[in-house]
């Protein structure tokens, strides 16, 4: 529960048009300033009516923004109610792939995005991959060559494998970053599977060429591996148009 200093409070009345806007545009400024911090249980929804001056739908109406957002976790039950939280990896990448779906951003757009970002932190990867992040590799590696045998491979496995690159950077700046563009990565592959519905066992294989040359620290080589392996769906994607999205 936050502790405000004697005789101040942190939230101010609000007697404006969408009210409840600059109910969660005040919160999420206090987050910001640390005077909100994760964990923090927000007042009850009479308090918080009182200390903005407004109605409980206006109140309740924010929470729910704030809440879809990740900001705010919900809780029921005696020791219930609004809690601070942190939106998550899942529901950035959620909202970067509604964002594509909507706008005019292509494939061809993500995947050069991905080209900048994923050879870029090759070098952290390289160096900082334990035995135990290469393993893992390995085994989403065998996960996909075995998902090809049986004719069930998906671009979720794909997506995944390099999200699972990114996290052995161990930088958790790197990996926020990598995860949160998981939606648009899958949109882009998967528009690229249809134009080569076989392009999983070629990836696959660089996917296996990448861990190889991850292991050997072989930095020319993983940079080279992932050049050919993203110029390959760019080359795929390069003529769709975000109304080819559908």
């Amino acid at each position: 529960m936050i502790e405000e200093p004697a005789g101040q409070d942190i939230f101010r009345p609000v007697s404006v048009d969408r009210a409840s806007q600059v109910i969660v545009d005040q919160i999420k400024a206090l987050v910001r300033e640390g005077k909100l911090v994760k964990g923090d249980r927000l007042p009850s929804e009479r308090d918080l009516c009182q200390r903005f001056g407004v109605s409980r739908v206006t109140v309740r109406e924010a929470l729910r923004v704030l809440e879809a957002s990740g900001l705010i976790a919900i809780r029921v039950g005696a020791r219930g109610g609004a809690f601070v939280a942190s939106p998550t990896t899942e529901r950035l990448g959620e909202g970067l792939a509604d964002l594509m779906a909507l706008s005019p951003l292509t494939p061809a757009h993500v995947t050069e995005a991905r080209t900048v970002i994923e050879v870029g932190i090759l070098p952290f990867v390289v160096e900082r991959a334990t035995e135990a992040d290469i393993a893992n590799l390995r085994r989403m590696v065998d996960q996909g060559q075995e998902a090809l045998d049986r004719n069930a491979y998906t671009m979720n496995l794909s997506a995944a494998f390099h999200v699972g690159v990114a996290t052995c950077a161990h930088n958790p700046a790197i990996e926020m970053l990598v995860q949160s563009f998981h939606g648009p990565m899958l949109l882009s592959l998967r528009q690229a599977q249809l134009v080569a519905p076989a392009m999983g066992r070629k990836g696959t294989d660089e996917h296996a060429a990448l861990v190889d040359a991850i292991e050997k620290r072989d930095v020319e080589a993983a940079i080279r591996v992932m050049n050919t392996h993203l110029n390959r769906t760019a080359s795929l994607v390069r003529d769709l148009e975000p109304s080819d999205q559908e």
